[in-house]
């Protein structure tokens, strides 16, 4: 299997849902690194890092989210893999 990085920006009701919680609970199942975050604008940023296919679902599970969340606009942006994290948190 190949390795695979993707950064996104999901918008839509996507504070004060849950969403991050959610997303890293998610990640850890798939065994992904990186990060997710509330942005200003009241959008989600997150960052994969792992195995191909596994990012690749975790791209479609950000297409909707946990139940709460009303997903309107999804951007996923592939990027050079370069496994920098032991880990996958929420950043405040």
């Amino acid at each position: 299997m190949s390795k695979s990085r993707a950064k996104l920006i999901i918008k839509g009701m996507v504070q004060g849902v849950n969403f991050r919680y959610y997303t890293q609970r998610e990640a850890q199942k798939r065994n992904l690194t990186g990060w997710v975050r509330n942005l200003p604008d009241g959008s989600v940023a997150a960052l994969f890092e792992g195995e191909e296919d596994e990012v690749e679902a975790m791209i479609q599970w950000c297409r909707h989210g946990p139940p709460s969340a009303q997903v309107t606009e999804m951007i996923a942006q592939p990027e050079e893999y370069r496994g920098e994290f032991g880990s996958f948190s929420i950043q405040f």
